[in-house]
Parts: structure tokens; C-alpha cells; sequence
């Protein structure tokens, strides 16, 4: 029998948050979309009449569905091409989720999606759906089908091992595009020198090529190391060209709430270029240039008022 009108409306309502819980455990936007039409699937095939909470048994199916994935995607990562980032979401996304608290914004940052990566399925679900959806332990504890002791010490080992000893400053898009015209400037300056005194001495850059763009399979590690490799990746070449299909233009913006320079060709997103950014500097630099994982991003970019680009690039 097909649904009726009012649970099918139910489910609608309950999508954008099942969709920002399901990105925030895989980090991917496709993937999430795809655990969260099995939801609605198994959703469709419930006695739903039956049901006393559906947002709670919804969450459960989603979580669970999640977990499964989260198993088998780290059999695939392990024979991933290169490093491996989340797929990134630009300002505006209702996939984002919630953003009213610091914790709900660290929770859907590049820099903490990354590091979540060191968590186990369980510990990821917990620290998800404690600090970005503010879940009680109870409730998490019914949906992971453990005891509220046992969830409470989960979230105290998954905040221990996300934690890296960076704060993240919280930059709002004023200064987020601030950050990244200065970066930028930086970067194309022709000199290695203004780009050191922006990043922090032990700074990062790693980048997600996925095997279909090139990138380097190693991060890159130390200011002046860092340095060195912007320069020559903002340096013009008809190869770079030729691999994104252009030159692209550079946009200032935001993406999962970072700093973020957006190059796009065509209108087609080529990359995005995240920048951790603590007291001391920009602490990291995540670029994702993997077009499977840029998909979402392109959608995003067309459907928003985007400007002209700071600048063309190769």
C-alpha cells in the first residue's frame, strides 16, 4: 500500500537532520544521501502506525545504517589512492546541519571530519550525535544499543582523540574572506616568504586527488615546506591547464565553516583548498580536488550569488 501523505510528510521533515547526522559520520555527501533514501525505504515498509517516536526510530535506522557503512568504507580507504579528505560543503548547505553552538560548528569543520577519521564507528556515532545534534547519553545509548555508562566513556575517548592540540579560531565570513584574499595574495606573490609568516611553523598541507587529479600521496609538513609547494602550485603551466580543463577563477568562501578558496572552471567546482585557521596562523591546508567529491560543491555554486573571481589561476 503506498504511503500516507502525513508520513510521508513526517519523514520530509526529519530529512535535512538525518542528512547533516549522516554526513557528519561518513563524510560524504553522497553517501549520506544514499543511507538516508535506505531510511526512508525501511521507513516506507514499517508499521508505522506503531511507531511512538518516529524522529527516535528514524535516527536509529540511519545510525546503524551508518555504522555499516563506516565498516566497509575503511576496508576501501585502505586502498585508496593518495589522502584521503571528506567531501566539502559550501556555505549554505542545509547539509551542514545545525550552527548555533561552537560545538556544532567544530563538529562539521574540515579539520575535526578529518580527524573523526581516527575514531571507530561507534565512537564517531557517539561523539556525532552528542556534540552536533546534543543528543542525551540516554537516547544515544538506545540507539546504539549500549548502556548510558558505556556511552558516556565512548564520548570522553572520541573528544581525547579528536583532540590535536589546535584550537580553531571561529572566523565569521567577513573575515573568512579576509583570511583568504590575504592567503591568496600571499600565494601568488612570487615569494615564499609572505606565505611563511602566515602559517604556523609546523603547518600541514594535504591534498585529496583520489588517483584522477593529481596531488601528493604524503603531506606536506613545515611552513617553509608548504610555502614552497603553493608557490608552485599557483604557478602558471599549460599542464595545470590542461588537467582542469582551464584556467580557473578563484573565489573567496567559505566551506564546512573554514576559510576556503574555491577554483571552478566553467562553473564546474575543480577544487577547494580549506585553511585551518588557530591564534598562531593557518595551521593547515586541506585541498580537495578529487571531481567525485566536488559534485555537490558545483550544485552549491551555481545556485548561490558567487560574484566574480579574485583571480585567474595558472
Amino acid at each position: 500500500m503506498p504511503m500516507a501523505s502525513d508520513d510521508v510528510d513526517r519523514f520530509v521533515g526529519s530529512r535535512h537532520r538525518l542528512e547533516a547526522i549522516a554526513y557528519r559520520l561518513l563524510g560524504s555527501a553522497t553517501e549520506a544521501e544514499d543511507a538516508v533514501q535506505e531510511t526512508f525505504l525501511r521507513w516506507q515498509a514499517a508499521d508505522v502506525a506503531r511507531i511512538e517516536v518516529p524522529e527516535a526510530w528514524l535516527t536509529k535506522v540511519l545510525t546503524n545504517l551508518c555504522l555499516n557503512q563506516l565498516t566497509s568504507a575503511r576496508a576501501r580507504r585502505e586502498t585508496y589512492v593518495g589522502q584521503w579528505l571528506p567531501e566539502p560543503l559550501l556555505a549554505g548547505d542545509p547539509m551542514l546541519g545545525p550552527a548555533d553552538t561552537a560545538e556544532q560548528r567544530e563538529s562539521v569543520s574540515y579539520a575535526v571530519l578529518t580527524l573523526m577519521e581516527r575514531l571507530s564507528p561507534k565512537e564517531r556515532a557517539v561523539y556525532v550525535l552528542r556534540e552536533a545534534f546534543d543528543y542525551p547519553h540516554r537516547e544515544i545509548a538506545e540507539i546504539l544499543d549500549i548502556t548510558e555508562t558505556a556511552c558516556q566513556q565512548i564520548l570522553h575517548r572520541a573528544k581525547k582523540h579528536v583532540a590535536d592540540g589546535k584550537t580553531r579560531t571561529e572566523i565569521d565570513g567577513v573575515a573568512a574572506r579576509r583570511i583568504v584574499e590575504e592567503f591568496l595574495a600571499a600565494a601568488t606573490s612570487g615569494q615564499t616568504g609572505p606565505l611563511v609568516r602566515l602559517l604556523t611553523a609546523d603547518a600541514i598541507s594535504i591534498g585529496d586527488g583520489g588517483g584522477k587529479v593529481p596531488a601528493r600521496a604524503k603531506a606536506i609538513e613545515g611552513a617553509h615546506a608548504v610555502a614552497r609547494f603553493l608557490w608552485g602550485l599557483f604557478k602558471p603551466a599549460a599542464a595545470k591547464r590542461a588537467v582542469v580543463g582551464g584556467s580557473p577563477g578563484v573565489y573567496a568562501w567559505t566551506a564546512n565553516g573554514d576559510p576556503a578558496a574555491v577554483a571552478v572552471v566553467d562553473g564546474r567546482v575543480v577544487g577547494v583548498m580549506c585553511l585551518q585557521v588557530t591564534a598562531e596562523g593557518v595551521a593547515a591546508v586541506r585541498s580537495q580536488v578529487n571531481p567525485d567529491k566536488l559534485e555537490r560543491a558545483t550544485e552549491r555554486f551555481a545556485a548561490s550569488d558567487h560574484g566574480r573571481p579574485l583571480f585567474e589561476a595558472f
